[in-house]
């Protein structure tokens, strides 16, 4: 059985029901983050918003993220001024206003020479990638210091990090002793991470939920249009409906043309490539790391990095074109890239697979363009205005490109065309504005204990430590319900409690076991499941959200499915393997 296929034979869903008979101002297709931010600047505007996603929120694009929040210093050789400083402006802004999940990284660049790709670099400028012959020539610690101050440049205004470093080779050599033992240069700088993207992105749906004016439908996918509204199609039940609004935002990321096709519109926008990662368990290279992320240049030429998430070390990532058509996942081929690239510039630390606790794959949303490296393509976003086919008056935007540093300034450009099409003036501005658990994030020990002591109630106070870090101050809702409903610890995983999943299910929009391992929690990402605990959060969640004992088996039988396809994560008499 296909996991991107499995269906359930159930009753039309009520949410999905309702969209029949709902008319919204505006209509989004796409779940990912761009149109997660543009749900919520609309709704922030008193617009009335729908979303419909064809799966769960945030399992597309947006969940194959590199887990960084930064200004993108690379992109200066493509002469991308303009998303430089608007990328590095707004990881300044989120570091203000999600400071739960939004964190300070310390990047460290290893270089192997002084001047090398000097003369190169205007020709890089100069050409964007479309030169296909030529000597490759690394970046040397004059070129990549020059950079450093035209990234830094841009933040100077609002700058909320640390200037600029650069060591020697004996001072690098004591950082990280793994290291190459040709690095002559270790530049560092700060840039940000996310470590639970999804996490941010499902407080931006909690915002726009509380203002009234959005709602969100999952496993709902747009799959055509009539009479001048978009039909849309129940993921479990297969029922088809139609839906209408004033304004219709195609925010489906790489599957923009795609979608556009399903609407009756043919273009010809996308030209997404491929990127993967994988996540280690590797202690040492973990210790060693401090925190740090490595950002550097294989020896292929490609910007690739490594760094510590959620007790873990992400490795990436790879760059290819791709058919958004197909299904992508990590390749042995790209574990084997990983493999070469570690050991390009740590060859103290030995990989080995069994030491992989998770693989994913996913097609960034990048807009078509006529180069012959992907590196090259644009990370620059546009938007493309038309009519609804078989509408008359009906607008059809569709959103090309994007990344997740820059969703909220994508988010409040879409915003606006739509404010001027629906003749409304825009009510807030979102710079600035808190995003959900990190309204009045406590920043200090002292804080925190005060807010834990504000807070606990009933439950021990280690517990609520876990809950503000875990969901920032929003777990206050979650504290409430547990001190009401009891906090019974799961049998098979500490920390989480049958009473938590109970509410990830209502309030979070839960629909599918999957939405919990890979969304709702990162227990899948850190390589924390096995058979006991898939099972045992299954029965948490059919308590929660009424499942049959043959629903939780399906529900059970199409998560492992799904990890082993898309994350080769599979089971074998109850223990993790890869």
């Amino acid at each position: 059985m296909n996991a991107f296929d499995y269906q359930l034979d159930e009753p039309i869903r009520q949410e999905f029901a309702s969209l029949e008979h709902h008319h919204s101002e505006v209509l989004i297709i796409g779940g990912g983050i761009n149109g997660i931010s543009i749900l919520r600047d609309l709704s922030l505007q008193g617009v009335q918003v729908t979303l419909v996603e064809a799966g769960d929120v945030i399992s597309g694009a947006s969940a194959a993220s590199s887990h960084m929040i930064h200004g993108g210093i690379r992109y200066l050789e493509n002469g991308e001024f303009r998303l430089v400083r608007e990328s590095v402006q707004e990881r300044n802004d989120l570091l203000r206003t999600a400071p739960h999940v939004v964190k300070p990284l310390r990047t460290a660049v290893p270089i192997f020479s002084l001047t090398s790709g000097i003369l190169q670099a205007p020709l890089k400028f100069l050409n964007h990638g479309k030169r296909k012959t030529g000597k490759r020539a690394e970046r040397g610690a004059l070129l990549i210091a020059v950079g450093l101050m035209f990234y830094e440049s841009f933040s100077r205004a609002n700058g909320v990090m640390p200037r600029f470093k650069f060591f020697g080779g004996k001072k690098a050599a004591q950082e990280l002793p793994s290291l190459h033992p040709k690095v002559k240069y270790l530049a560092t700088y700060f840039d940000a991470s996310v470590h639970e993207p999804e996490r941010l992105a499902l407080d931006l749906i909690s915002d726009a939920l509380a203002t009234g004016n959005a709602r969100v439908v999952t496993y709902a996918a747009a799959v055509g249009t009539q009479n001048g509204g978009v039909l849309v199609r129940d993921g479990l039940s297969q029922h088809v409906i139609s839906t209408t609004a004033d304004l219709v935002i195609n925010a489906s990321g790489p599957l923009t043309d795609i979608t556009n096709e399903a609407l009756g519109r043919e273009t010809k926008f996308m030209g997404g490539t491929k990127g993967s990662h994988i996540v280690v368990d590797h202690p040492k290279l973990y210790e060693e790391l401090a925190g740090r992320e490595l950002f550097f240049e294989n020896s292929d030429g490609r910007i690739v990095l490594i760094y510590p998430v959620k007790g873990r070390v992400l490795i990436g990532t790879t760059d290819i074109f791709a058919d958004p058509r197909q299904p992508v996942v990590c390749t042995e081929e790209e574990v084997d890239y990983f493999f070469n690239l570690v050991e390009h510039i740590l060859p103290g630390i030995k990989l080995e697979r069994s030491q992989i606790v998770f693989r994913f794959s996913g097609i960034r949303p990048l807009p078509k363009a006529d180069t012959t490296t992907p590196g090259f393509v644009s990370r620059d976003y546009k938007i493309d205005e038309d009519v609804l086919p078989g509408s008359a008056d009906v607008t059809l935007f569709s959103v090309v490109g994007g990344k997740w540093t820059t969703f909220r300034a994508l988010g409040e450009h879409v915003s606006n065309l739509a404010l001027k099409k629906l003749g409304k003036a825009r009510k807030v501005s979102t710079l600035g504005l808190e995003i959900g658990g990190g309204k009045n994030f406590p920043t200090s020990a002292k804080e925190v204990d005060l807010w834990v002591d504000r807070h606990a109630g009933a439950l021990d106070h280690d517990r609520v430590r876990v809950l503000l870090g875990r969901y920032g101050t929003k777990a206050s809702d979650l504290i409430r319900y547990l001190n009401v409903q009891g906090d019974d610890q799961l049998a098979s995983l500490e920390g989480y409690s049958a009473q938590e999943i109970a509410f990830l299910a209502t309030e979070e929009h839960a629909v599918r076991l999957d939405d919990f391992l890979l969304r709702r929690t990162t227990l899948a990402f850190s390589g924390l499941l096995n058979e006991e605990r898939v099972l045992e959060l299954a029965n948490a969640a059919a308590s929660a959200l009424g499942w049959s004992a043959e629903r939780t088996q399906d529900e059970v039988s199409r998560a492992w499915e799904i990890l082993q396809r898309r994350h080769s994560v599979s089971v074998n008499n109850g223990r993790l393997t890869i």
